[in-house]
């Protein structure tokens, strides 16, 4: 390192060890005028090429610029430019100005800007991971698509190098539990294999030296010990077989397969006999919108609900990929560790009528997506209930990192579309689409990290660029626009598209490794046409909306059927005091004018009649010590002429 010497005038010098001197003007290298005549050039030095090792992720670079959408003056005298999208990158300026002029540039205001800004002078340079754009979804309702563009968005600006987990704060990390939930939607929209084998390869080798443990974030920049936590240490055997599902590459499993094993044996060592992880830190369904501000990890399904699922989830993984690579004896072991597992989570947390302790709907999510439940009467059951729990929250989310992107899939599974598709087009917050009612342009950490009059959500972990919540992008692909792995790596394709929410058209596309897959569907006119692209090599089962012939299997090619379709919209009975709770839910624009004059007499008040389902009106309101004059409030709410139609 140089000796800094500083002269009276402010002047920096740099001695360095062969006695050249560097000098700066303004106290900085990088300011204008700076001496670098005496700089050096490079230097040879030896150097075991054996221990030098290609790059699995592409570099990161400059992928595009954005121009932008306004420049204005803030009432302070600032100029303020809006690039119309959260972005991560930095900006290119054209300026010509006089001498010793000083440009400040902040990601807040421009300021000092010589002269009139105009759009051309400035443009956003986008940057992140070098990765081929891979997969594309649109559908008939803007909203929705315009979620599916923050999903991208948001992904964009998290990929560089690293899977980060917000890119716009001091965190910067690469948390694992983030692209756990994150890894199939990312595999979709880029090619991210290589990007994320080569994530993967730091996980291991930080796992290593925590002797088993997967840390919490990646690279791991904490000196302290770290212990396993569910879910976000899982990442060490859920990612490697989504890349693996989603690519076909065996090598994949290989590399990683030892982690994989070594993350299980930390969590049986943890579990102990009884096969219930419930011991040390979890973070659990962490931000269930119904944590307190200050708790972020407090949520409505127990940790050890979240830690033992995914116990089992993760050695059920393992076992399928030591099979995968014919590794029998491992294969064996871990499948019976999963099936272990599987029975003591039955029973413990799992009723004979299918409840499962927590009685929330992450932990329904965990049980049915995890094939937890050891009986079809109990899988029904659970189904059941977790559509009644949605359905009780007025189709407002209701769950945190770990359910949010299992609950679409798993009211799915239970037949319950109708659910899945009310929780999808829901705009009151907490939902999806209640961020993009406000302008949001990347996914947001909280779904309230701007209050609905605009406001700042003053508490802490809010963030406007967070990924993870996204990751409902790869239900809109597999089971709104129907198109799906069937075998690992696209080898076979499910066509299966589900219309529902009032959509009368969606497609996805995704270049698969061996080309381009395709399937869109459209309701015009009382026909459905669906159309399919199938790549070379390849084969599917295509399984036609409202369609009462079989699965049709076809090889590659261009396909294309019409029939006729017919959309039932759903019927609703005119509301009165004496319909329940459960009955209004059924009817957003009304339920929502009962909640809120509910609220006008107590928020409390709101917020414990928002969960009920069998309450009648006239009942709630008797409970309400205002119960008078909130009467003729809400018979005036249910009067409201505007109708509530959602079509199935």
């Amino acid at each position: 390192a140089p000796k800094v010497v500083t002269a009276d005038d402010g002047t920096e010098a740099w001695v360095y060890e062969d006695n050249v001197v560097r000098t700066t003007r303004g106290n900085t290298r990088t300011a204008p005028g700076f001496d670098d005549s005496q700089w050096r050039g490079v230097r040879l030095v030896e150097r075991d090429l054996a221990t030098l090792v290609a790059p699995t992720g592409p570099p990161v670079r400059r992928i595009e610029t954005v121009a932008p959408v306004a420049i204005w003056q803030s009432p302070a005298g600032r100029t303020l430019v809006d690039f119309g999208q959260n972005l991560v990158g930095r900006l290119r300026i054209t300026v010509n100005g006089p001498a010793g002029q000083t440009v400040t540039l902040r990601h807040a205001e421009v300021e000092g800007w010589p002269g009139e800004l105009t759009a051309d002078a400035i443009q956003a340079v986008v940057i992140h991971s070098d990765m081929e754009r891979t997969g594309w979804f649109e559908c008939s309702d803007p909203l929705v698509n315009r979620l599916h563009e923050n999903v991208v968005w948001g992904m964009r600006g998290n990929f560089l190098d690293v899977p980060t987990d917000c890119p716009q704060r001091d965190e910067r990390l690469g948390w694992t539990g983030d692209i756990q939930v994150f890894a199939p939607t990312a595999s979709f929209l880029y090619d991210a294999a290589g990007f994320l084998q080569s994530w993967l390869a730091d996980l291991a080798a930080d796992q290593a030296d925590a002797k088993g443990v997967a840390p919490y974030f990646v690279p791991n920049i904490m000196s302290a010990e770290v212990s396993p936590a569910a879910a976000w240490g899982d990442a060490a055997a859920v990612v490697p077989w989504v890349l693996y599902q989603r690519f076909g590459d065996t090598g994949i499993l290989a590399a990683q397969l030892d982690s994989m094993c070594a993350w299980v044996d930390v969590i049986e060592a943890a579990a102990g006999p009884d096969r219930l992880w419930e011991q040390g830190i979890q973070w659990g369904d962490w931000l269930d919108p119904k944590a307190p501000p200050d708790k972020p990890g407090d949520a409505r399904t127990a940790a050890y609900i979240v830690a033992t699922a995914y116990f089992a989830r993760s050695a059920d993984i393992v076992a399928q990929a030591a099979a995968v690579l014919s590794r029998t004896a491992l294969a064996e072991h871990y499948a019976a560790l999963a099936s272990e597992v599987r029975a003591a989570f039955a029973r413990a947390y799992v009723t004979p009528d299918g409840r499962v302790v927590s009685d929330a709907t992450t932990a329904y999510a965990l049980a049915l997506q995890f094939a937890l439940l050891p009986t079809e009467e109990q899988r029904q059951l659970a189904g059941k209930r977790l559509a009644a729990l949605v359905r009780g929250s007025g189709y407002r989310i209701s769950t945190g990192f770990v359910g949010t992107p299992l609950v679409c899939d798993a009211l799915c599974g239970a037949g319950e579309y109708d659910a899945a598709f009310r929780l999808l087009m829901q705009t009151e917050c907490p939902s999806w689409l209640y961020p993009v009612t406000m302008g949001a342009t990347t996914i947001w950490e909280r779904w309230d990290s701007m209050l609905p009059d605009g406001s700042i959500n003053p508490g802490e972990m809010t963030s406007f660029n967070h990924y993870a919540l996204g990751a409902v992008a790869d239900w809109l692909h597999r089971t709104v626009a129907g198109l799906a792995p069937a075998a690992p790596g696209y080898r076979r394709i499910a066509i299966q598209p589900h219309p529902g929410g009032g959509l009368t058209s969606a497609s996805a596309r995704h270049r698969t490794p061996y080309g381009m897959a395709e399937c869109s569907w459209q309701i015009a006119a009382g026909e459905m046409t669906v159309e399919v692209e199938i790549p070379a090599n390849t084969s599917a089962t295509v399984c036609l909306p409202n369609n009462d012939e079989q699965a049709i299997e076809v090889g590659s090619g261009r396909y294309r059927w019409s029939y006729p379709y017919e959309v039932h919209e759903p019927e609703y009975p005119e509301l009165t005091l004496d319909s329940t709770l459960g009955m209004v839910i059924d009817q957003p624009k009304a339920y929502s004018r009962v909640l809120q004059a509910f609220a006008q007499y107590s928020v409390d008040f709101a917020d414990r009649m928002a969960g009920q389902t069998e309450m009648t009106l006239h009942q709630a309101i008797q409970q309400n010590p205002y119960a008078q004059r909130l009467q003729p409030v809400v018979e005036a709410a249910l009067a409201e002429p505007e109708a509530d139609v959602v079509l199935g």
